[in-house]
């Protein structure tokens, strides 16, 4: 149900809950705005161990499951933004990603940052189109 506002509150449990004041992701009639997502596990704030690649595919994962909830999915995607805490690790998040993003890929920014929740490697937010607004 959407607010008054025009958004709907997108949850579900098939990616981490939010762990402070902010939802899993913002719908309107045509968008969803994820919120950031590290490699943790969907029932718990625990990171997955194998480094930036597992990290990376996580996330992604975490990122498939709430748009596939907004009645979105990864082929709606249109900008991506990717936090590395370092970036000798871009090319091993890179490879991951393609995966994900196999063609007609989003425009995307990638940014080095300090630090990230819980010691994570890497954090993934998307924007992408509701399925039924894309004109399909």
């Amino acid at each position: 149900m959407f607010t008054s506002e025009g958004k709907k509150i997108i949850s579900t449990p098939n990616a981490p809950k939010a762990v402070g004041p902010y939802s899993q992701a913002v719908r309107t009639e045509s968008l969803v705005f994820t919120a950031g997502q590290v490699g943790f596990m969907p029932a718990s704030t625990d990171l997955v161990e194998g480094g930036v690649e597992a990290q990376a595919r996580q996330a992604l994962t975490n990122l498939k499951n709430i748009l596939e909830a907004a009645d979105s999915g990864l082929n709606y995607v249109v900008k991506t933004t990717v936090f590395l805490t370092d970036m000798a690790n871009f090319a091993a998040m890179n490879a991951v990603y393609a995966e994900f993003f196999p063609e007609n890929f989003p425009a995307r920014s990638t940014i080095a940052v300090l630090g990230l929740p819980k010691g994570a490697l890497v954090e993934i937010e998307a924007v992408a189109l509701v399925a039924s607004a894309s004109g399909e």
